[in-house]
């Protein structure tokens, strides 16, 4: 009966539906389908949705219908839209742009259809609707354009006269700083090259009113920092310099006197960089709240005593610091103890040098204010530190233990360390429920908390902590608020272990599994209902996974994009088509086939 409806009718019913129950519609009939797809854009342009991302858009018709669409329906209320990476042409985009008004960020990063003819916005009229247009926008990224030059920078800059954060992040630019720096005009603009004069000239000009600049892996030399940080009126809040490997200590430390007012800061990458960068750091900039040091080869734990002078730092970046034990740095956390501790982010990743004493000094210094803590890859790490870490950090939302491949069961079911014996024997999940129970049993005693205190957890990675079995993670993966797994080269992981996390963690939107070779088609057939929001999700070398593994996440993860079963040597081409059949919505599915080659599959 529904059949014979008008399609007005069927609108105006489906649009009483979540969008959720509006997609599954679409898929009854092609009527079915019409009316759901009119009911969304009805229903997204009186919801009033104010952030798009749009993916994959090319030159075809398609493509131009879709900005057409958005740009009636959405483009009034957008405030913030990302087109990165793909390739509108330059009629679909300004199309889009007059229809929204409102934006304050864009994201053109990765969209060198737009900027390889060097004649974007070059119209007089063109510009100066889209100049109305984007009179507010405060925000705009344009990272990774490789076509970018000084005309199509200075056009489109220009329709921007509010713009107060840019990313120039690893697009090429070229230095050329002669005894005038900076002095060029738009005459010496040039069409084919993006130089350092012309972004020089851009801040000058907007020096009262830029406040955040990513110029990571652009190249930029020490005399290029210094001219861009001596421009008169410029008051930096936020600035890049990810991989600007040939900056100098001297550079950074004359920055520092520079813009006294930054509060965000990212060296990582910067591999000339010592001590003494640090060290001027603490001393130039009071007010810094996020500090990104990774990759710092040549920095030590000298350098980490300058940590205690930033009394306002909340996130701190350190992987990949392999001279850092991590004494100095606790002792330096400690010494702000007289102010207020509010670092919430702490990364350490690959920090080789790390031990568990200093690493639980680090944590007696944080105390309940982290909410991320990264220690993947501290490879001598051992179950002192997890149980540390659920005593003390009890309010984490992220926790990232990959490559910690000392950790083991009792560490996570916070049980003390078992006699050799039984640390030498592998014991089964119900064995260890009957140890952890049993008074006369000369099995490990309960010694501190287990992973189970960290309730507001969303986000957990245990990849390669393959010392890790069922008996743990069956009890203490429980996690409702949990989105984000990583159970990855876990050899010991099997199908009891997979039900036991799918009942326990039934939030989860990104789950990987990639190289459990125990997981099977039976385990998935009961896992698979609990994750009706899974969203990504990698089993790429689960040699025991058939088509039916497929079949049953065709049926019960109706919100899965992406999708790795690359070297899943049960699982065939014909299987991989039958899946993106049954879900529309699948936009990725990468392959690789034993004895074949790597195959991705994009919608």
């Amino acid at each position: 009966m529904a059949e014979s409806l008008p399609l007005e009718m069927l609108t105006y019913i489906l649009s009483f539906l979540p969008l959720s129950d509006q997609k599954e519609a679409s898929l009854v009939s092609r009527a079915w389908y019409s009316a759901a797809q009119n009911a969304l854009r009805e229903s997204l342009g009186l919801r009033g949705i104010s952030c798009i991302s749009l993916t994959n858009l090319d030159g075809s018709p398609t493509s131009h219908q879709v900005l057409q669409s958005v740009a009636y329906h959405l483009g009034p209320h957008l405030h913030s839209l990302c087109l990165g990476g793909g390739s509108p042409t330059e009629a679909s985009f300004v199309t889009l742009i007059l229809g929204c008004r409102a934006l304050r960020i864009l994201d053109l990063s990765g969209c060198n259809s737009l900027f390889t003819s060097g004649t974007l916005l070059s119209q007089p009229e063109t510009a100066q609707g889209v100049r109305q247009a984007l009179s507010g926008l405060r925000e705009l990224n344009l990272a990774g354009l490789r076509d970018l030059a000084d005309l199509s920078f200075n056009q489109l800059s220009s329709c921007a006269p509010s713009l107060e954060r840019l990313s120039l992040a690893y697009c090429h630019l070229i230095f050329e700083l002669g005894p005038a720096r900076g002095s060029i005009g738009l005459r010496d603009s040039s069409p084919s090259q993006f130089s350092f004069r012309n972004l020089l000239r851009f801040v000058k000009e907007r020096a009262g009113r830029l406040h955040a600049l990513d110029l990571s892996g652009t190249g930029l030399p020490p005399e290029a920092l210094q001219a861009l940080g001596q421009v008169a009126g410029l008051q930096l809040q936020e600035l890049s310099l990810h991989s600007c490997q040939d900056l100098s200590t001297e550079a950074v430390a004359t920055l520092c006197r520079q813009q006294p007012g930054l509060t965000s800061l990212d060296l990582s990458g910067c591999s000339e960089l010592t001590d003494g960068a640090l060290l001027a750091v603490s001393r130039g900039l009071r007010h810094l709240r996020r500090l990104s040091l990774g990759k710092l080869q040549r920095l030590t734990d000298a350098g980490c005593t300058a940590l205690g002078g930033l009394r306002e730092l909340q996130s701190l970046n350190m992987a990949e610091c392999s001279l850092v034990s991590g004494r100095e740095l606790a002792q330096a956390l400690g010494s702000v103890r007289g102010a207020p501790l509010r670092l919430e982010s702490l990364s350490l990743a690959f920090c080789s040098s790390l031990k568990d004493a200093s690493v639980l000094s680090v944590i007696l210094a944080l105390g309940p204010s982290l909410r991320v803590l990264d220690l993947s890859s501290c490879v001598t790490l051992t179950n002192g530190t997890v149980q540390a870490i659920c005593t003390y950090l009890t309010h984490l939302s992220v926790l990232r233990l990959a490559w910690c491949k000392e950790l083991r069961d009792w560490g996570l079911l916070g049980l003390g360390e078992p006699s050799e014996e039984h640390a030498q024997r592998p014991q089964p999940c119900p064995e260890l429920e009957h140890q952890a129970s049993g008074p006369k049993d000369p099995s490990p005693e309960p010694q501190g908390p287990s992973l189970l205190t960290l309730r507001a957890l969303q986000e957990l990675d245990l990849t390669a902590c393959s010392k890790l079995t069922d008996a743990s993670l069956a009890k203490v993966l429980q996690f409702p608020q949990l989105r984000q797994l990583s159970l990855s080269l876990l050899p010991a992981l099997t199908d009891m272990g997979l039900v036991a996390v799918a009942r326990g963690c039934p939030s989860l939107e990104r789950l990987a599994l990639s190289h459990c070779s125990c997981l099977s088609d039976k385990g998935w057939a009961q896992a698979a209902s609990s994750w009706p929001r899974l969203q990504h999700l990698n089993l790429s070398s689960c040699s025991q996974l058939t088509e039916q593994t497929l079949d049953t996440i065709a049926q019960a993860c109706k919100q899965l994009r992406v999708l790795d079963v690359a070297m899943c040597s049960g699982i065939n081409m014909a299987a991989v088509r039958r899946l993106q059949a049954q879900l529309p919505q699948l936009t990725c599915v990468q392959s690789r086939f034993v004895g074949g080659a790597d195959l991705t599959l994009t919608l």
